[in-house]
């Protein structure tokens, strides 16, 4: 069953150098997913609340940003550079560490997003990563697609 649940605290990649505090951002009124908004929270992974706390059954899901006009790269940044058998270490409130090991790193266009297939119940823990990712649309000052990192919970929380 797992530990009981408990919000994401930090998020570690070691093979992209990300270690972040992780914020918590929840639905905008069109039902879209928020991101961190402009402002200090801006460049940190921030946690779907959601969606499952990590080393609960289902995916938890986080997200952050690739980069942005003003500062450049952002936490996200290199998140399409990993590969299954990544790690990634996910720190909960509660003080435990859930371990999580990639097994797909995937592009989709926004406009064709499988929400089904990334937001879906999972016979297990899992998690799942997404950035903006793809061209960047000038007329809309946005990336076009979103990459989306999966993977599961690769031992007990310690």
């Amino acid at each position: 069953m797992g530990p009981p649940p408990s919000p994401p605290a930090r998020i570690v990649i070691g093979r992209i150098g990300v270690d972040s505090r992780v914020a918590s951002v929840g639905l905008n009124p069109d039902r879209t997913m928020e991101v961190p908004a402009k402002g200090p929270l801006y460049d940190l992974a921030a946690w779907y609340r959601y969606s499952v706390t990590p080393g609960q059954q289902g995916p938890s899901v986080i997200v952050g940003h690739i980069d942005s006009a003003a500062n450049g790269p952002s936490v996200f940044f290199r998140l399409g550079a990993l590969v299954p058998g990544d790690t990634v270490a996910v720190t909960r409130e509660d003080g435990r560490t859930v371990p999580f090991t990639v097994y797909a790193t995937r592009s989709f266009a926004k406009d064709t997003f499988p929400s089904t297939e990334v937001y879906a119940g999972t016979p297990g823990p899992e998690l799942r990563l997404i950035t903006c990712s793809g061209s960047f649309d000038e007329s809309t000052r946005n990336y076009r697609d979103n990459t989306v990192v999966f993977a599961r919970e690769s031992g007990p929380p310690t």
